[in-house]
């Protein structure tokens, strides 16, 4: 997986490339948990981002509840209808927060 940086406008936007998974997910976490210093808002961007698994499910939990914690805005954008099923099925979907989805 890759994770583009890019900071503006006093938002962090982190994009995600490949796959969420057990391999992968200490790199988000490495990435994501600076960041809270970082920024008051974090887009985590999902355009590219093929899979999530357990692992990755886990991460983005623990990123919700320290944004929360921390007074951060933290949303996932452009997530693709095969992850928005697994976030759904999970009941992640009531957990996390997400961009508004274009028609």
């Amino acid at each position: 997986m890759t994770i583009d940086k890019k900071l503006e406008n006093g938002c962090l936007t982190l994009t995600l490339e490949g796959r969420l998974d057990t391999a992968t997910s200490p790199q988000l976490q490495d990435v994501l948990n600076p960041a809270f210093d970082e920024s008051k808002e974090i887009i985590l961007d999902f355009a590219g981002l093929a899979y999530v698994s357990s692992a990755g499910l886990r991460v983005l939990l623990m990123g919700q509840k320290t944004a929360q914690a921390k007074e951060v805005s933290m949303k996932l954008c452009n997530v693709s209808d095969d992850i928005m099923e697994v976030f759904e099925m999970t009941g992640f979907s009531d957990i996390l927060t997400f961009c508004e989805r274009r028609q």
